[in-house]
C-alpha cells in the first residue's frame, strides 16, 4: 500500500513539473465603440484572431457579432488544431475539422 501511495505522489509531482515559459510574440488590437479586432500569437504557436461589429445599434435587436479563430498544437502528438467561430445573437457557433458535426 505504501508503494502505491509513493508512486501516486511521484506521478503527481511529475505531472506538475513546470513547462517552459510561453511568451507572447505578437499582440495587436484595435478597440472602438462599435467594433474591435485583435490578433495574438504565443511562442508555442498558439494563436487567436477575432473581430467584432455592433449590429443594429440603438435598436431592440442590438447585438455584437464576432468572427474569429484560434489554434494550438497538441503537445503529445504535434497535431495542430484550429477552431473558427461566429458568436452572435444565436450563440457561439464553432467549427473545426476535429469537432463533431450534428
Amino acid at each position: 500500500m505504501k508503494f502505491i501511495i509513493l508512486f501516486a505522489a511521484l506521478f503527481a509531482v511529475a505531472l506538475a513539473a513546470p513547462r517552459p515559459d510561453v511568451e507572447i510574440v505578437k499582440s495587436d488590437s484595435d478597440v472602438g465603440p462599435e467594433k474591435f479586432n485583435f490578433d495574438w500569437e504565443t511562442s508555442d504557436g498558439s494563436t487567436h484572431k477575432a473581430n467584432g461589429d455592433l449590429k443594429d445599434a440603438g435598436s431592440d435587436h442590438e447585438a455584437i457579432v464576432v468572427h474569429g479563430s484560434y489554434s494550438w498544437t497538441d503537445e503529445k502528438t504535434g497535431e495542430k488544431f484550429t477552431v473558427t467561430y461566429v458568436a452572435d445573437e444565436n450563440g457561439f457557433q464553432p467549427s473545426g475539422a476535429h469537432l463533431p458535426v450534428a
